[in-house]
């Protein structure tokens, strides 16, 4: 699906006013982009369906607004890798069962007050109405309502789309990905209504700046997964309960977690960027089974590290380039955060390099997300077309090692079996993760 390439104008509307050269600017070309609102045939006639149905009939938030409809990310995903129609209604049937309809919010929000409300997850109804208003309002643009509502004010929501588990990055993708103005909106709804702690750390440059006195566990590196091993053996992380989140760890580690994040010195964006992306699939895959044979699940968490990284890969041929770092940034901060809560398992890059996948290709791969007994999994099929999406983008090797993100989409194909929880059900890991949910009073 990725073999050809459609080069965008910016549809956010910002000047272009860095050279193509600049060193901010990450230039790789945009995926294709499917217009399922135009396309005349039938697979994309149903997409469309399901997508209007879904944002229709179903908030974007639900079990007390602590999990994500992730509907679009699975329909998108599998309609990519080419899933017939009739798969595609399996799994909105599949994935609508335990979602719940909109309700009325408190109150309305308008261009006067859309601010107050930030985080206020009992408003993702009346954020959605507002935002729908907008693109009324600008001429059915959606894209311009996207841009003044990520980009502009002094801190932009642009600042924070790795919020919620990264949900509204993901969203954002899958909205231009598909060329969709409700997940577009729903996109922004989840901004709004997941808006965190974590935006500071993007709108206030003073913590993006290496330390003067770093300590000698966090030295300035290329790599991201170099610095993950040096993350590991920081004796500072050791004393983390079994219950830790990112925002604890933030309030009792600030320092040395925002150390071991600056560290990444970006000198070369494309480059780095891909390594970046090679570390989202090396976390997921390479810290599934330890040296001694021992098994576990894959970890849930970890996998979105590498939908988020797709996402971003979605979006930065489409934004201005003096964004590209930025975007890269927030993944990051929420790669040093997950990796650390997660335990700082060791990263095991022999489950690719010795790997043995016979005759296996990505027609196989291919299948398993269509058709397999996971096939219904949102994150397993999410995950498997992103290390395909990767592939198309940077070629069949990676950090010397032929195949890399075959081998690594053939291990989750055929170990995959359930996701890591911590003995939690997925809604309230989630919720955990991030320290809890803000809801103000009513």
């Amino acid at each position: 699906m990725f073999s050809s390439f459609t080069t965008f104008s910016n549809p956010f509307g910002v000047p272009r006013f860095l050279k193509s050269g600049s060193p901010k600017a990450i230039n790789i070309p945009s995926v294709e982009i499917h217009d399922v609102e135009t396309n005349a045939d039938k697979r994309a006639r149903n997409l469309k369906h399901l997508l209007k149905l879904n944002h229709t009939n179903h908030a974007v938030l639900f079990n007390d607004d602590q999990f994500h409809n992730h509907t679009p990310h699975i329909l998108g995903s599998a309609y990519l890798l080419s899933a017939p129609s009739t798969h595609l209604s399996a799994i909105y049937e599949s994935e609508t069962k335990g979602l719940v309809s909109w309700r009325e919010s408190p109150g309305e929000i308008s261009t006067y007050d859309w601010r107050d409300y930030l985080s206020d997850r009992r408003y993702q109804r009346a954020y959605l109405d507002f935002f729908e208003d907008q693109v009324v309002l600008e001429g059915y643009d959606w894209k311009k309502v996207l841009n003044k509502y990520l980009f502009e004010g002094k801190e932009p929501l642009f600042n924070n789309l790795v919020a919620g588990l990264g949900h509204p990055l993901i969203h954002l993708g899958y909205a231009y990905e598909l060329n969709s103005r409700e997940v577009a909106m729903e996109a922004l709804c989840l901004a709004t209504a997941c808006y965190n702690y974590l935006h500071k750390y993007l709108d206030n440059p003073s913590y993006s700046k290496p330390s003067s006195t770093p300590s000698s566990h966090a030295k300035p590196q290329t790599s991201t997964l170099d610095i993950l091993a040096a993350i590991r053996k920081d004796p500072r992380f050791e004393h983390l309960g079994a219950d830790a989140d990112m925002k604890s760890l933030l309030e009792g580690h600030e320092a040395a977690v925002l150390e071991h994040w600056n560290s990444w010195q970006i000198s070369e964006p494309k480059t780095q960027f891909e390594e970046s992306q090679s570390t989202a699939t090396a976390v997921l895959v390479g810290s599934v089974m330890p040296k001694d044979g021992s098994r576990k699940d894959y970890d849930f968490f970890f996998v979105h590290l590498l939908t988020t990284s797709h996402a971003v890969r979605i979006i930065l041929p489409l934004i201005s380039p003096e964004y590209h770092t930025h975007l890269v940034k927030q993944w990051w901060l929420i790669t040093v955060l997950l990796y650390i809560v997660q335990g700082r398992p060791e990263i095991d890059l022999s489950r690719f390099a010795e790997r043995d996948i016979k005759a296996k290709g990505w027609d196989y791969v291919d299948e398993q997300a269509r058709g397999g007994k996971h096939s219904l999994d949102a994150h397993y099929v999410k995950g498997l077309r992103a290390m395909k999406a990767a592939k198309e983008t940077w070629g069949d090797a990676s950090r010397g090692i032929d195949k890399y993100w075959l081998k690594a989409a053939i291990a989750l194909a055929e170990e995959f079996d359930g996701w890591g929880f911590s003995g939690v059900a997925e809604h309230e890991a989630e919720a955990r993760m991030e320290g809890g949910i803000t809801r103000r009073a009513a």
